[in-house]
């Protein structure tokens, strides 16, 4: 290029830079928190409670045409005497950001407000994998020894749905399992001729099993090229499963999620304090049910 020519370089001093905020892999639409109803709690505290199931078989109901001569029968119904108290999980972390940084650099985007735009996500992210892994009130971790079934041969067949719907079998709410567990059960379909159909919500399309939806969530993890698929009932009104949530926090940017600013310290670094308080209940036994071993890696060859 002549020597007389304003080069790329040197124009790109005068040129203005369109550029975009700080964009995260990690971040997933998060589908569970999402769909799952979310009740609110007092005190951070949420009890169920549930009858003394043993106590239901010597319950007599009357039911005859004959005249009412005879006494009536009588209903005892006993309650648990210690129900099971959910007490809200936090999530949290802080975020430190020098006031030199956040004063000279904050156009033509606040750091302060893009560092905490990314923990937000980071703390959701975390949110969702607790409701799923967390050994006190996690889904994985709720299911009772009667509600799980093993996969008939590895891979998630039809069958192995409908045995899961069998066990959730009360106005199930929605599948959800591992992005390669549902691939997985698709190849199934496929290879059976009864290719699954799609609805859509969120705008987004899903596949679908006896009109349930089959949700995807990385936080069910693949190990050693095992997974599980969770079926669930949701909401309190059907006994099924809800979130729990404190509301009214003080700096509250989400329900249940508040930024508090903690302060600048010796070094001119203000700190700003993230925290999120949830946790999840299963109302009844039968609200959630679970698929174990679903292989995810079996491939099938067509002719």
């Amino acid at each position: 290029m002549s020597n007389h020519m304003l080069g790329p370089q040197a124009a790109r001093q005068l040129a203005n830079t369109t550029k975009t905020a700080p964009q995260w892999v990690g971040v997933t639409p998060r589908w569970l928190t999402q769909l799952l109803p979310w009740t609110p709690v007092e005190a951070g505290t949420y009890r169920v409670n549930k009858v003394k199931s043993g106590e239901l078989a010597g319950v007599s109901i009357e039911c005859s045409a004959a005249s009412m001569e005879k006494p009536l029968p009588v209903a005892s119904i006993d309650y648990e005497e210690h129900p099971r108290e959910y007490t809200l999980c936090t999530v949290s972390t802080t975020v430190e950001v020098s006031t030199r940084i956040s004063d000279l650099y904050r156009s033509p985007m606040d750091q302060v407000k893009q560092q905490l735009t990314v923990v937000i996500e980071m703390v959701k992210e975390r949110q969702e994998n607790e409701l799923i892994n967390n050994e006190n009130y996690g889904l994985l971790h709720s299911a009772v020894p009667a509600m799980k079934v093993k996969t008939r041969t590895g891979a998630p067949t039809p069958d192995d749905l409908d045995e899961l719907i069998s066990k959730v079998w009360k106005e199930p709410s929605f599948f959800l399992a591992h992005p390669a567990a549902i691939a997985a059960f698709g190849r199934e379909c496929t290879r059976r001729g009864v290719p699954p159909p799609t609805t859509n919500l969120f705008g987004s399309q899903f596949l679908t099993w006896r009109g349930l939806p089959l949700i995807a969530c990385d936080k069910l993890t693949v190990d050693k090229g095992a997974t599980n698929i969770l079926l669930m009932r949701t909401g309190e009104k059907k006994r099924g499963v809800t979130g729990l949530f404190q509301p009214g926090l003080p700096g509250e940017v989400n329900p249940s999620l508040s930024v508090r600013f903690m302060g600048i310290n010796q070094k001119g670094a203000a700190a700003y304090l993230v925290s999120l308080y949830c946790s999840a209940a299963v109302l009844t036994d039968d609200a959630l049910g679970i698929l174990e071993n679903v292989v995810v890696d079996k491939y099938h060859e067509y002719k």
